[in-house]
């Protein structure tokens, strides 16, 4: 099978369609479709659904061979920069908003002279981009109570664990009290985002809460606006609530602590650009020493 087959059948599950597909790729969209076609002969199986398109059992075959086929010459890659000189040009790095927000800016003042290019991606989406050579260097995190195994290929170092808050508005019965106790929250209405916050099913596993407040989206900043107008509660990492200007107040939990842990993640390689490993000290340092202020 020749990669570059692979490699379009990838764009154009990605994109959606052969035309975008070709677009980014450089070429016509019949010659797309011709490479698909070439490729659906070359193993004799359908490998995509036209309408709409979406790949076939044996598509997602190929697309997860094309993703360890990516993965193997990235991580060659690497290398390769790191035997060279120990060094690599312009530094890829990803990060989730709070993190983007919280702990990128500092690091990076302090790597001077490094050309960083910065993207903000969640840790799904920042794990495949890893894998694929898009990115050198990823900031994700995973909760301690709903974890997510490491892909393969992957190694990851600890640059902060940080406690989940309990989230009220300012005038919520509760946010006098120290702490709060989640059984005590039960009856409140609770924001389901499950890409902002614990997500709610694992929330209810630790307390009968049952209303919930749809909210598709990553941006904490919406989240702590539903829980100042009093639409609900929440449950938020520590980092996503510095800075915050709204009127609600955080809270720890009473009984065993919710956990965030966040972490830098790189292709697991021999060989490391020195510029890499120096950049993932730096986002270890300093996340160490942010200063979050009182709670809410």
């Amino acid at each position: 099978m020749d990669p570059r087959l692979l490699a379009t059948l990838e764009a154009v599950v990605r994109t959606g369609s052969f035309a975008a597909a070709a677009a980014e790729l450089g070429y016509s969209a019949p010659a797309v479709s011709q490479q698909i076609a070439d490729l659906e002969r070359r193993i004799g199986l359908r490998v995509l659904e036209r309408r709409p398109v979406r790949p076939t059992q044996a598509g997602q075959v190929l697309l997860e061979a094309e993703l360890r086929l990516r993965a193997v010459l990235a991580t060659a890659a690497v290398e390769l920069d790191a035997v060279r000189d120990g060094s690599t040009g312009q530094i890829r790095l990803g990060a989730f908003a709070s993190a983007a927000a919280h702990v990128v800016p500092g690091a990076l003042a302090r790597l001077a002279g490094v050309p960083i290019a910065l993207c903000q991606v969640e840790t799904d989406a920042a794990y495949t981009a890893l894998a694929r050579g898009d990115l050198d260097l990823a900031l994700t995190f995973d909760y301690a109570q709903d974890p997510t195994p490491l892909p393969a290929g992957l190694r990851r170092r600890l640059v902060v664990r940080e406690p989940v808050l309990a989230v009220l508005a300012a005038d919520h019965p509760l946010a006098s009290r120290p702490t709060v106790d989640l059984a005590d929250l039960a009856g409140d209405t609770w924001v389901a985002a499950p890409q902002a916050c614990l997500r709610l099913d694992v929330v209810r596993e630790l307390a009968a809460v049952r209303p919930e407040l749809r909210f598709e989206g990553d941006d904490f900043h919406t989240v702590i606006g539903l829980v100042e107008a009093g639409l609900c509660v929440a449950l938020l990492p520590r980092l996503s609530l510095r800075h915050s200007a709204a009127a609600v107040v955080a809270r720890p939990l009473t009984g065993t602590p919710l956990t965030r842990d966040v972490y830098a993640t790189r292709l697991d390689t021999r060989r490391t650009p020195q510029v890499v490993l120096t950049l993932e000290r730096l986002l270890h340092e300093e996340a160490a020493r942010i200063d979050y202020g009182p709670l809410l």
